[in-house]
């Protein structure tokens, strides 16, 4: 496949049964885009091509690379190599495909691998500060409401706990946040068996 400019249009040129015929970009499975940048690269190229005095070198060196561009731009949706006729100096010149992206390799834990050691020592440090800290703050929320009213104690809990229960689900499975989650859920209902114990 060749790509040329003829009367201010892009055409692609091939080999058929019948001899070389040459056809629209939109003809092709190129897309409209591309099919629309070829045929405005080819009214510059043909403008450039056409002016009366000669071309300046640094318009005809754009043409040259826009050219390029877009025919490594339809070897790569075609998937096959393109051949590139320059409109100004008429030089051919061939566009391979692009080569397939070489895949990644995905890094497994093979059995000679051992994993990370859980940290238990600062992870359950971590969880009973956390939980000291929600037990004395939801008891304190709660007996300086309950002196108000019991009713604005509960719906207080109810809210509180609501509101911290989706960052705990979303905390449960994170290395490090779950020894946060773990301290928040404990520190609840500790608070929440002392306030039974209070009402007793």
């Amino acid at each position: 496949m060749e790509l040329r400019v003829r009367d201010g249009r892009a055409v692609l040129a091939g080999e058929d049964e019948s001899g070389e015929r040459e056809v629209d970009p939109h003809s092709l499975p190129l897309g409209a885009d591309l099919a629309e940048a070829l045929h405005e690269w080819a009214k510059v190229a043909d403008a450039v091509v056409r002016t009366e005095t000669p071309a300046d070198g640094v318009a005809s060196a754009l043409v040259t690379r826009r050219g390029k561009q877009l025919a490594g731009r339809i070897a790569a949706v075609m998937n096959a190599p393109v051949q590139y006729t320059d409109p100004v100096s008429g030089e051919l010149v061939s566009v391979g495909a692009p080569e397939a992206p070489a895949r990644a390799t995905v890094q497994t834990v093979t059995e000679d691998e051992e994993p990370e050691p859980t940290p238990w020592g600062t992870g359950l440090t971590v969880s009973f500060i956390t939980a000291a800290i929600v037990t004395v703050t939801v008891v304190s929320l709660s007996l300086g409401l309950g002196e108000t009213s019991r009713w604005l104690a509960l719906i207080a809990n109810i809210l509180v706990v609501g509101g911290l229960a989706p960052s705990v689900w979303l905390g449960r499975n994170v290395p490090v946040w779950r020894w946060v989650a773990y301290g928040v859920v404990t520190g609840v209902i500790v608070a929440w068996f002392a306030l039974i114990l209070t009402l007793l």
